[in-house]
């Protein structure tokens, strides 16, 4: 078996309408955009610091 990271599954529960636009970015940088929309990632530092940025607008689960 190959070394393998961590997976999550990271969905948007919120709208960015009415948010700073660094947050907006940072959403769209996750391949987010509409509420109801996954994506699945394996963690990174980067991706750690993303997901707290817009901790209030996701769900993160694991994959």
């Amino acid at each position: 078996m190959g070394n393998q990271m961590a997976k999550l599954k990271i969905t948007q529960v919120r709208s960015t309408i009415k948010r700073p636009a660094d947050q907006k970015r940072t959403i769209e940088a996750l391949g987010l955009g509409r509420i109801n929309k996954s994506v699945v990632v394996e963690v990174t530092p980067q991706l750690e610091g993303m997901i707290k940025k817009v901790s209030h607008l996701v769900s993160v689960t694991e994959a």
